[in-house]
């Protein structure tokens, strides 16, 4: 079966770059209207530029999730420009680490202002046009330590489980409105963020060796890509998908329960290289 989304108007949030970049190209390539937003104006609108020499019209423009009056002047850009909403993406956040002893209400709170805050905002201003056309699509990116929960990094853990959690919720609350609602929840995907992570490793440890410490509670032994997630959110967008809602699918390579033991490899992986490299600074020439 051929999937035509040419005909349907999607909102990716956070598109200026990695995952929301690689889904909101693949909804570009389908000829969609595509709605990006960003917190960086100038660079979603030269990623607007781009998106739309294959998109059918696109309003690339600042959006702000944690705002309210961010929120609701970009839907309603887009629903004056086009009638309405089909697809929306709630991709904008990103990960914060953070324990207990480091972490303080007000930054906690900060980043659920933007991941749970963020997703509930963009749904509440686009489900009453969904509902008056008794369609509707939202696909919530999430990650898979906000279901299977590890042992670091409160602040991503716990918003994540929690936009999960109203992903669900909504997935049945508006299924008689026709509007299905999923979360699809990321593994180790291949952005910026694994190039921060290795610039915290200890002096003297190799990209690969970093590598393959990281890969190692991947089955499929890879990173994923923003691509192998664009491809499960157009699935979910398109009519192929249209009983499923409510559900939570892992774009992980296989990664599940693997991702408690996570932390603590990571914690002796460290350890072994800082052991190493001191080892190497200590030893007597030959």
């Amino acid at each position: 079966m051929h999937i035509d989304l040419s005909d349907k108007r999607v909102i990716v949030t956070g598109a200026s770059r990695g995952i929301g970049l690689g889904i909101a190209s693949a909804f570009a390539a389908e000829g969609c209207k595509l709605a990006v937003g960003a917190r960086n104006a100038d660079t979603i609108a030269s990623i607007g530029a781009e998106l739309g020499k294959a998109a059918g019209d696109v309003i690339a423009r600042h959006l702000d999730v944690a705002s309210d009056e961010s929120v609701s002047d970009f839907v309603g850009e887009v629903v004056d420009r086009w009638g309405g909403v089909d697809v929306l993406v709630n991709n904008a956040g990103q990960g914060q680490s953070g324990t207990l002893d480091d972490l303080t209400p007000e930054k906690l709170l900060n980043h659920a202002n933007i991941l749970q805050m963020g997703h509930f905002r963009m749904a509440q201003a686009v489900v009453p046009h969904m509902r008056k056309q008794r369609w509707g699509r939202i696909i919530d990116i999430n990650a898979v330590a906000g279901s299977i929960i590890p042992s670091d990094g409160i602040p991503s853990v716990i918003n994540r489980a929690s936009c999960i959690a109203l992903s669900k919720l909504l997935g049945q609350a508006l299924a008689p409105d026709n509007i299905l609602v999923n979360s699809l929840n990321m593994g180790w995907i291949n952005t910026g963020q694994w190039d921060r992570h290795y610039r915290e490793m200890p002096p003297g440890v190799s990209r690969e060796e970093f590598d393959e410490m990281v890969l190692k509670v991947v089955p499929m032994g890879r990173f994923g890509t923003p691509e192998d997630v664009a491809g499960a959110a157009l699935f979910l967008a398109s009519p192929l998908a249209n009983f499923i809602t409510g559900v939570e699918i892992n774009v992980s390579g296989g990664l599940g329960g693997q991702i408690t033991y996570y932390p603590k490899l990571k914690r002796e992986f460290s350890e072994a290289m800082k052991k190493r490299r001191l080892e190497s600074l200590t030893a007597e020439p030959t």
